[in-house]
Order: C-alpha cells, then structure tokens, then sequence
C-alpha cells in the first residue's frame, strides 16, 4: 500500500537554531528552512530528506537517529573532533583511544548533536 510512497524521517531538538549550525557549520550537511514554519530539512545524500521539528519538551534519543557511512573512519572521527564533537564511550565495546569500536561489525563511532540526539559515523567497506 505504502511501498511507492517517498518516506522520509524526522526527529526533535530543543532548538532548532543551534541544530542548523550544528548539522550544516559542523558536519556539513545542507539544509533549508521549511516555509515560513519552524522545521528544519536536511537533505542528506540518496535524496533522503529528514525533518527536524522543535520540541518544548525534547528528550535526546537513547538510540542512535542517524547513521553516517565513511569511507574512512579515522580521517571522519578526526574531523569531527577537530570541529569541537565529543566521541561518546560505551561499555563494552572496546571503543580506542580515539572512541572507535572496531571489534565487531563495521568500524564505528557514535556522538550526539546539540540537543543530545545519538549519531554515529560508520566505515562503509562497500558491496
């Protein structure tokens, strides 16, 4: 019913100014504006638009919204910490010094946006 539909994804901050110069200053990820509401767009590669919405009473995900594929984890993880963002620690994980797990699946690290939302970035090995 739905398989022809151009669905997309979206997710809450608590203050989408500080999202905007988070997602586009710091990852560098286009967005606009939508109309004149207060809803942000990020337009991410594969034409997958998501939707960012503000909400008063915004609580960050406990899991991980987005995940970004690299084709270089250490080159990614160290432009993201040299742009101010913190690598997040798991137990368990057996995460580096740099906060990479690479011990099961996908080399892998996660960080969070301003308003607390888990995202990681991923080191994609291709087909």
């Amino acid at each position: 019913m739905l398989g022809s539909s151009k669905a997309f994804s979206g997710f809450a901050v608590d203050d989408l100014e500080k999202a905007r110069e988070f997602y586009e200053g710091t990852l560098g990820v286009r967005t606009t504006t939508v109309g004149d509401q207060e809803l942000l767009t990020l337009h991410l590669a594969g034409d997958r638009p998501t939707l960012i919405y503000p909400k008063a009473d915004h609580e960050p995900a406990t899991y991980t919204i987005l995940n970004f594929p690299v084709d270089d984890i250490d080159a990614a993880v160290d432009g993201l910490t040299e742009r101010g963002v913190e690598m997040l620690r798991y137990d368990g994980f057996g995460q580096d010094e740099r906060g990479i797990a690479r011990e099961a699946g996908p080399a892998i690290a996660w960080f969070t946006d301003p308003a607390g939302n888990i995202m990681s970035v991923l080191e994609d090995s291709g087909p």
